[in-house]
């Protein structure tokens, strides 16, 4: 595996390259300016909610959030300007927490209703440019008790289920970059779509743990 932004020529090498899905483990303001434009940019930024550490030291979840680790990328929201600049990289952008940054107004809202219970949100919102109405799907997500029983690798990892959604809502989608792509979830669903995509990730143990699930069989029936 090659170590976080190995520029070979002035271009950074893939830590992943197969069928159309690559990965680039390194800080994706770096690397994004050596990327062509996309069709869509799908992120979930930092939301500056605690959930990379503490959060998951709470409650039921105690025993697993020690395999998260102690991480502080989410101890604040990142800067606004740096997340425009992201999401302008794509024609159509969706934004998981959008509701944690001043975005511009937008006709189309997704909502994710968690069939939650307890300390945490109800739903999680993400801001779109898609031109359409408010949209909502319904996935359990609520600590052990998960739809399909999906393992969760990622403190603010999202089911595969809602991430094809939201891409199949965007208006044009055949080519994807997520620069914070945690675990990898965008990717496989954009391989379980057919579709070409592109992740960024500055932990190389996500790097790793996305490679693996591309490795997997086809999982659109999670």
């Amino acid at each position: 595996m090659v170590k976080c932004c190995e520029f070979i020529g002035g271009v950074v090498k893939p830590y992943y390259d197969h069928k159309g899905i690559t990965i680039y483990h390194g800080d994706c303001f770096e690397i994004m300016s050596g990327l062509e434009p996309v069709d869509l940019i799908m992120i979930d930024p930092p939301y500056g909610i605690g959930q990379s550490f503490e959060k998951n030291r709470a409650g039921s979840n105690k025993a697993k959030a020690g395999n998260y680790g102690n991480k502080t990328w989410d101890d604040k929201p990142i800067d606004f300007n740096l997340l425009w600049e992201l999401l302008s990289l794509g024609k159509y952008a969706c934004c998981f927490g959008g509701n944690y940054y001043p975005m511009p107004p937008s006709s189309c809202w997704l909502v994710w209703d968690k069939e939650n219970t307890g300390d945490f949100a109800d739903c999680e919102l993400a801001w779109t440019n898609y031109g359409k109405a408010v949209r909502l799907i319904r996935h359990q997500w609520n600590g052990m008790l998960r739809k399909g029983k999906e393992p969760r690798y990622h403190p603010t990892q999202k089911p595969l289920e809602v991430i094809r959604w939201a891409i199949q809502h965007a208006p044009k989608h055949d080519t994807i970059l997520d620069p914070m792509m945690g675990s990898g979830t965008t990717l496989r669903a954009a391989k379980d779509l057919g579709l070409e995509a592109i992740g960024i990730e500055k932990e190389e143990e996500y790097c790793e743990i996305a490679a693996r699930r591309l490795q997997q069989e086809v999982l659109f029936g999670i």
